[in-house]
């Protein structure tokens, strides 16, 4: 069991993904991803196990929920800059977590 104190630690934010390419170095098929979390944090790469479900054109200007205050971490040639969040499907494949309606790029998750 956590505290409260430990949840409000992890900053949990909506962001849009701006562009998606392919990540042939990855060990796992993934795409390098942009996300917008507004003027505040800007823009932030990462790296997602997501291409079983998700085509790099539909990602365009999906919201997402990412972790946006953990170190960055080198994944093979890419620095990843905030965790996207998902839910593990059948067969581990990754789900994104999204807001059901729009909302301002940035808002906290809480």
């Amino acid at each position: 069991m956590i505290n409260w104190e430990d949840f409000e630690k992890v900053e949990m934010r909506i962001g849009t993904i701006i562009d998606a390419q392919d990540f042939p170095e990855a060990r796992k098929p993934a795409f390098r991803l942009w996300i917008d979390f507004g003027e505040e944090i800007g823009v932030k790469k990462s790296s997602a196990q997501i291409t079983q479900c998700y085509t790099k054109e539909e990602l365009i200007g999906k919201q997402i929920v990412a972790v946006v205050n953990f170190p960055k971490k080198q994944i093979g040639n890419w620095m990843s800059e905030c965790l996207v969040m998902g839910s593990l499907g059948k067969d581990n494949n990754v789900i994104l977590l999204s807001s059901d309606k729009k909302v301002e790029n940035g808002l906290r998750i809480g």
